[in-house]
């Protein structure tokens, strides 16, 4: 991974950062470095991690590094920003960025390395609230804005058609060898995903618009909960289903390219050992992603989120995601393994069954 979420202040205060095209040959020249130090041993570069989150959370909620937004549109308090166009100056940027380097890696270091190079987006699965055609309408859009506004150039080398519609002279446009270079550049395409989501149709607002009114929708845990307001909801029910979906919707419109899964757990705020709905949901998860695979969908790899608990981005040391637990109260931050991490150690070694007496001991019974 070479980008996630944050860069040196310097190029903030030089340039305005992503908002700036000319992070794209810094970028490039920092992406040289890493390919020609770590090489050697590295064989499966993600250029950029979550281009979709990184834009709209730094530069229209405000929430990421460096903190854009403007009223009334972000979620916190910021002191510097334009909600209505920066997240699709970012996100052009870094789209710009990823295919310099991929160009680079290819041209100079893919021959001898023999590695692979792409990019990671986080995804979603949304569900439409009902069978109206306004709910229909609005699910379309939301794989449009989540998904096909990072994934679709690659492709096509321009945004989807929908979402030039809805945006307008905001979104950036391409120029012809920018398109050009962007297509075919990622080798792979990573996701991290956790959830499905229920979207009703919101109308289109009129007047000044957010990335978030370009999306016009509404988000639901599930069917019976109550709106969640400006961003998902911040607690889902398992759902491995919709991975399948997703997985099988990428290798429908994106040519069976290869797909990671790069990140897929369960946070807790139970600091428990016998994690038994996390071990539950990595069993699940995995399941749906052997139901797509036998489905014929391009997957290649799949990696839990986390294999201990770490500083989450968010929410700090609350949100615990790890296999292993961290005594975060010990200076020696000693680590135990959670009964999570027995059940996905035996499974990677082909002997998930010697973990059921263990499952069975605490009273659940897992499917085999």
């Amino acid at each position: 991974m070479i980008y996630q979420l944050d860069y040196p202040q310097m190029l903030e205060d030089e340039y305005g950062g992503w908002l700036s095209p000319r992070i794209v040959d810094d970028f490039t020249a920092f992406a040289d470095i890493c390919f020609k130090e770590f090489g050697d041993r590295i064989s499966y570069w993600t250029t950029i991690d979550e281009p979709n989150i990184g834009a709209t959370g730094s530069y229209d909620g405000g929430s990421i590094a460096p903190g854009h937004c403007s009223d009334p549109f972000g979620v916190t308090k910021c002191t510097v920003g334009d909600s209505t166009v920066e997240p699709y100056i970012a996100a052009h940027n870094m789209l710009l960025a990823h295919a310099s380097a991929s160009r680079l890696y290819r041209q100079k270091y893919q021959a001898m390395q023999k590695g692979v190079i792409g990019l990671s987006i986080y995804s979603l699965w949304p569900y439409p609230m009902t069978n109206s055609t306004e709910d229909l309408e609005a699910t379309n859009r939301c794989l449009d804005f989540f998904l096909e506004w990072i994934l679709e150039p690659l492709i096509s080398g321009d945004y989807p058609e929908r979402m030039k519609k809805i945006v307008g002279s905001r979104l950036p446009s391409f120029t012809n060898i920018q398109s050009e270079a962007i297509i075919g550049s990622a080798d792979f395409i990573g996701i991290n995903h956790y959830y499905s989501v229920f979207v009703n149709d919101r109308p289109l607002d009129k007047g000044t618009r957010d990335y978030t009114a370009d999306l016009s929708i509404i988000y639901k845990a599930s069917k019976t909960d109550p709106p969640a307001g400006k961003a998902p909801p911040t607690s889902f029910p398992s759902d491995p289903e919709g991975l399948q979906r997703v997985l099988l919707y990428l290798k429908e419109a994106y040519r069976d390219i290869p797909i990671y899964i790069q990140e897929n757990g369960q946070s807790s705020s139970n600091n428990t050992l016998e994690d038994i709905g996390r071990t539950e949901y990595l069993k699940s998860y995995i399941g749906s992603t052997l139901a797509a695979v036998r489905s014929e969908a391009n997957v290649k790899g799949y990696f839990a989120w986390a294999f201990l608990d770490a500083f989450e981005y968010l929410s700090g040391y609350q949100a615990r995601y790890g296999l292993y637990r961290v005594d975060f109260d010990d200076e020696a931050l000693p680590r135990q393994a959670r009964l999570s991490a027995r059940w996905y150690s035996a499974f990677l070694k082909n002997q998930d069954i010697l973990v059921q007496s263990e499952l069975n001991n605490t009273g659940w019974h897992a499917e085999q």
